[in-house]
């Protein structure tokens, strides 16, 4: 079953690079009490996600905060070590954007956003979307349909929907 408005999201352990390596991030704690933006990417360093989806939060994260937004978190399908090279390839993470892997697809599996596409070399990622997650609850959700465009989940069309 797809995630949608109003539900809450699963339980999950993502990862993150921090100091000393690898460290566990409780996706629940990161969202209890909080009002954060979340959005996913089929692949890091694949041309829409470098070029059009990770440069849209950057650019509207001020405006995002103004709206009370507490953080902005992309989620891919890949080891932390690519999400942190990532983050800082894109200007991502200097802008405050974290980066956390969902390394086994475990999370992108149980909110049913998981895809293949074999002929791009893309196994078990994530389908591109953007949600407003309001203490755990996701008030707002906007899916792409094609996992080449990034229109509806852009940065600037989630910000238009608050």
């Amino acid at each position: 079953m797809t995630i949608s408005t109003g539900k809450k999201l699963p339980d999950a352990t993502l990862v993150q690079m921090g100091e000393s390596g690898p460290e566990a991030v409780e996706l629940a704690a990161k969202l209890k009490g909080r009002k954060v933006v979340i959005f996913a990417v089929p692949g890091a360093f694949t041309p829409t996600c470098h070029s059009a989806h990770v440069p849209s939060f950057i650019r509207t994260k001020d405006d995002f905060a103004a709206k009370g937004v507490d953080e902005i978190i992309c989620i891919s399908v890949n080891d932390p070590f690519v999400m942190k090279a990532w983050g800082e390839a894109t200007g991502a993470s200097a802008a405050g954007i974290t980066m956390l892997a969902d390394a086994s697809s475990a999370f992108t599996d149980s909110i049913g956003m998981a895809f293949d596409a074999p002929p791009a070399g893309l196994i078990k990622r994530s389908k591109r979307y953007a949600m407003l997650v309001e203490d755990g609850v996701v008030t707002q959700f906007m899916p792409e349909e094609s996992p080449g465009t990034c229109e509806v989940s852009g940065g600037e069309s989630l910000l238009a929907a608050l």
